[in-house]
């Protein structure tokens, strides 16, 4: 009866989702109808309810999640963005594709302040896709490296994706960014390799490439490449040194950006609005959170960990073919749900089987944050490709195009995976040495 619940709920969640239902009130209304047939009593489910969004509200680890998302709005509309670009294409001039590269080299080193791939794909499509647009770009090139590199930020540190599965799993936060680095690194320089590689097979996608000097993009402004290198230096070296908690390190980085607005001319108006677009991106975050910790009581009252676990035993897969089997479904999901929704749904029944099965806990979440970070770029719902088309000034690009063009990173983000189970010190290399 129990687990005949459990999968009520469950299937009350995905009906919900499919019906186009907000994610975190599917998550809230069929937990709290599970934990109902549970009970069989509405004051106790309700006062559970009550409990679980308290016990959310006051918990100091949330902190991080609003504090970074501000950080990584303020320096993104501060303009601190194009200085990197332009500083990344002057650096490789003589490379073939150096806008790509330099669109690659720009997201990397944004990521690392700012935990929102979104706002990556965001920014960079306004700064980097006009310049490819001018240089004889084929679209569906340009949009796919805007959208392909933007996932960096999911990955790199201040990831909000691992901030959320650091606080799923109970893990620490500061490990998880560390085990972020070397992976996002050669993720990197993987996608960098793809567009030169690209460029010199067929030069035609970068028709006019060489026309565009590089001089001719504006000066990047040195206040803001060595305040984004500053924050980077002391908020993730305070974290990793242990001068501070992550959630007192965002404080820091929060702090800094202020002051790399204030000191790009950056108005008190465009303060506050850069502030409410990250409150509109953090809000759902916070309520997806709200329900996950509904839906995770559900799920450890009704023993559904256990029978999965169970259930994975009979089929004597293995440690690697179990994870293989949470991949596919991770990617299957990816075809319909948002990227944290998949983490909320899977990871409180996929984490205890891993962590039975011994495999290394840093090792498995990069793993899957990896595969479901390819799920961001595939159709037909990858969101990096909704956000690149929304915001790229260019009325002709088609969904499609965009899709094709990111074809080639989600395929290497998996192949990243796979380096990482197949040997984990690249992602355990570094968490140690702290």
């Amino acid at each position: 009866m129990i687990e005949q619940t459990a999968v009520i709920a469950l299937g009350l969640i995905f009906v919900l989702a499919l019906a186009g239902v907000h994610i975190a009130l599917a998550f809230l209304i069929g937990s709290t109808v599970g934990l109902y047939l549970l009970f069989q009593d509405w004051w106790m489910t309700l006062g559970l309810l009550q409990q679980t969004a308290f016990d959310g509200i006051r918990d100091y680890n949330l902190m991080v999640i609003p504090l970074f998302a501000v950080m990584g709005l303020l320096i993104a509309r501060s303009g601190a963005a194009t200085d990197l670009f332009s500083a990344a294409n002057r650096t490789f001039s003589r490379v073939p594709a150096r806008l790509a590269v330099a669109t690659v080299a720009g997201n990397a080193f944004f990521a690392a302040v700012t935990g929102v791939g979104v706002a990556a794909a965001a920014t960079f499509s306004h700064i980097a896709y006009p310049s490819m647009q001018a240089a004889g770009y084929r679209r569906s090139f340009a949009a796919g490296c805007i959208a392909g590199s933007s996932v960096l930020g999911l990955l790199i540190p201040p990831s909000v994706f691992m901030i959320v599965w650091a606080i799923l799993t109970e893990q620490s936060i500061g490990r998880l960014f560390a085990a972020g680095v070397l992976p996002g690194i050669a993720l990197a320089v993987l996608f960098a390799l793809y567009c030169v590689v690209r460029a010199i097979r067929n030069p035609q996608i970068v028709q006019a490439e060489t026309a565009v000097a590089p001089e001719s993009a504006p000066r990047p402004d040195p206040v803001g490449i060595f305040g984004i290198l500053a924050i980077i230096v002391v908020t993730l070296g305070g974290i990793w040194g242990g001068f501070f908690t992550p959630t007192e390190g965002s404080a820091v980085g929060l702090a800094g950006a202020l002051l790399l607005s204030l000191a790009k001319g950056m108005s008190r108006s465009a303060i506050v609005e850069a502030t409410r677009e990250a409150g509109m991106v953090v809000t759902p975050i916070m309520l997806l959170l709200l329900g996950a910790a509904m839906y995770s009581k559900l799920l450890a009252l009704a023993g559904i960990p256990q029978v999965v676990g169970m259930l994975f035993e009979t089929m004597e897969l293995g440690p690697t073919g179990t994870v293989l089997v949470m991949a596919a479904i991770w990617l299957v999901l990816g075809c319909f749900v948002d990227s944290i929704s998949i983490m909320l749904l899977t990871v409180p029944l996929f984490w205890p089987i891993a962590q039975a099965m011994g495999i290394d806990p840093v090792v498995f979440a990069i793993v899957g944050i990896l595969v479901i970070e390819a799920g961001v770029l595939t159709p037909p719902f990858g969101i990096g490709a909704f956000v690149v088309l929304a915001a790229i000034p260019d009325k002709e690009l088609r969904l499609s195009e965009v899709f094709r063009g990111l074809a080639p990173y989600w395929i290497m983000i998996l192949g990243i995976a796979v380096a990482v189970y197949v040997f984990p010190p690249l992602a355990t290399l570094v968490p140690s040495l702290l």
